[in-house]
């Protein structure tokens, strides 16, 4: 039998564009740059946008943070009621995704360490929300709702990457309903037996944070995925977010690891200096610390844009005119 050649570290595909598909480089893994990403989601009444403050004013350490508020101001009645929060609100009425990554680009555009998105549940189901997006879409295709999801999906989607690439620290609360789940008892008979809560927004979506917790109308949490060692079958009573929640997730974050700026690519992929090669290999960087997605306001036109766009743009336009 012959022998396979040894793998290699870099693989380019052939006539790929330089941009979109290569190369494969491997690198050393490592938490530089690492932010928070934290879910919280609960049932009316369970504390979610108190307890979420707490935790973002922790991350934020004394700076303001922003609060994209979907919830008609519940979170600036709490602004004089939780040690250490400092925050700026941004009211919002319409619930299109496209509208959250441009917020969260202006967030980013004022360097806001963190951003809370209070509830990330009005971005599903809400108007113009991701469901009302897949009913638009589907009247393209003749009332078909499986083929508005091609349009609808793309745009949750998208939403999520801008979301998971913030260049600072993310807290999310969502609306959440009681699952209730029918089982036998010893008697033989079935009874309702409450299993959590159910979040209100696409399934799965706690899969995109790096921990996400569900409180119930007690005011307790528990953990539902963490990749944080900390909080791994943890449960807390009455939780202070910024002691209990937010201190551990950034020791644990920052342990062996440094920090990493995304203004600096910014300024790099802006400048005047920047080369073709330069902003390639800039893009693979950026490309390597999964933030191609950071929500970027256009340094030239103004409109929303994406890191990863922009340095694809101007590289492009570079190369174009040599």
């Amino acid at each position: 039998m012959s022998q396979l050649p040894p793998p290699t570290r870099t693989a380019r595909p052939q006539q790929a564009d330089d941009y979109d598909n290569g190369p494969f480089t491997f690198r050393p893994a490592s938490k530089d740059g690492q932010r928070a990403r934290l879910s919280l989601q609960g049932p009316s009444g369970s504390g979610k946008t108190w307890t979420g403050l707490s935790i973002a004013a922790g991350f934020a350490e004394g700076e303001r943070f922003a609060v994209i508020d979907t919830e008609r101001g519940a979170a600036s009645l709490y602004i004089d009621d939780i040690p250490g929060a400092q925050f700026d609100t941004l009211p919002m009425r319409r619930y299109d995704p496209r509208d959250l990554i441009k917020a969260l680009a202006a967030a980013a555009q004022a360097g806001y360490p963190v951003a809370m998105v209070d509830s990330l549940s009005h971005y599903w189901k809400g108007a113009d929300g991701t469901l009302d997006q897949v009913d638009k879409a589907a009247s393209k295709y003749g009332g078909n709702k499986f083929a508005g999801w091609k349009d609808g999906g793309e745009l949750q989607n998208d939403m999520i990457e801008a979301l998971m690439a913030y260049p600072g620290h993310i807290v999310a609360t969502m609306r959440a309903s009681t699952k209730w789940v029918l089982e036998e008892n010893e008697r033989g008979q079935k009874v309702p037996v409450d299993k959590g809560v159910l979040a209100e927004q696409r399934k799965g979506i706690e899969f995109e944070f790096g921990v996400a917790a569900e409180l119930n109308r007690h005011n307790q949490l528990r953990f539902i995925k963490s990749r944080c060692p900390a909080f791994r079958g943890l449960e807390l009573d009455r939780p202070d977010g910024a002691a209990d929640i937010a201190k551990p997730y950034l020791d644990w974050l920052r342990a062996g690891a440094k920090e990493i700026d995304a203004t600096t690519w910014v300024d790099l992929a802006s400048s005047a200096e920047a080369t073709a090669d330069g902003l390639l290999a800039l893009y693979r960087d950026v490309e390597a610390a999964s933030a191609l997605a950071t929500p970027l306001m256009h340094p030239e036109t103004g409109q929303p844009t994406s890191l990863g766009a922009y340095i694809k743009e101007r590289g492009t336009a570079l190369k174009a005119a040599q």
